[in-house]
């Protein structure tokens, strides 16, 4: 009988911890937006996660001059979360290493405790808002001279979009090296098969906040086609891949 009630009283303890685990990581879905002062400016913080990843991007809340962005895969344990650092435009040691954080979910407003996300209070900008596209994506195919060319997301050179209900960033990267390729991020629409991205920020040209580039897509399985022009006006045609933490 003790054994009995020593097994179910370990049972309860894993679910409840289950449900726990499961719980901040559904809470902390979606887009999460904060602001601050720096050097004479205000500064708009856009923290992103979708599944098990996360952006945390800062731009000048005016213009959108990109300064800084970082991110990677992250998982809850306990009342803290671990961060994998993947990218990071200001330490590029930090990639690779790992990160904890305390953080605090209630209703569309989230407190974090952390050197590396900061101690910030952020609002959500989602309301519970979901499209076909929330999800974390790896682009594995490209067309070139009428051509499909599929690879894996297994090389260490990596471009990822990140979407929320609401927002959306890509970021191309090197986890092996370190390095950074680009960025951009804004908010977003996906219906009746139209994605359209309206940009706040962008590493590579910041002429380009402000534009709305509209394409065509479809979602088939785990894989997003996504047709168009560029905004140099050049025909794309990609396919990204649902980004997954490979089960242990």
């Amino acid at each position: 009988m003790r054994s009995l009630k020593l097994l179910s009283a370990l049972v309860l303890i894993f679910v409840v911890s289950t449900l726990q685990a499961q719980s901040i990581k559904d809470k902390l879905q979606g887009s999460w937006k904060s602001k601050k002062k720096a050097d004479g400016r205000e500064v708009t913080q856009l923290l992103l996660v979708s599944g098990d990843f996360f952006s945390l991007t800062e731009y000048a809340s005016v213009d959108g001059d990109f300064i800084s962005t970082k991110g990677g895969s992250w998982k809850a344990d306990g009342d803290e979360i671990v961060l994998t650092v993947e990218f990071d435009t200001k330490n590029a040691d930090q990639v690779g290493e790992e990160e904890t954080a305390h953080v605090k979910v209630n209703g569309k407003n989230l407190k974090s405790e952390s050197e590396y996300l900061g101690s910030t209070g952020w609002f959500n900008l989602d309301k519970g808002a979901s499209t076909a596209l929330t999800n974390p994506w790896l682009i594995t195919g490209r067309e070139r001279d009428g051509e499909i060319t599929r690879r894996t997301g297994d090389s260490p050179r990596k471009t990822m979009k990140i979407l929320t209900g609401t927002h959306f960033q890509w970021i191309a990267f090197n986890t092996e090296t370190g390095e950074f390729f680009g960025t951009g991020g804004g908010s977003y629409s996906a219906k009746d098969g139209v994605y359209t991205e309206n940009i706040k920020f962008f590493s590579r040209d910041k002429s380009r906040v402000g534009a709305s580039l509209s394409f065509n897509f479809e979602v088939e399985g785990k894989d997003w086609h996504h047709k168009g022009k560029s905004s140099k006006g050049d025909p794309i045609y990609e396919i990204w891949s649902v980004r997954e933490i490979p089960a242990e």
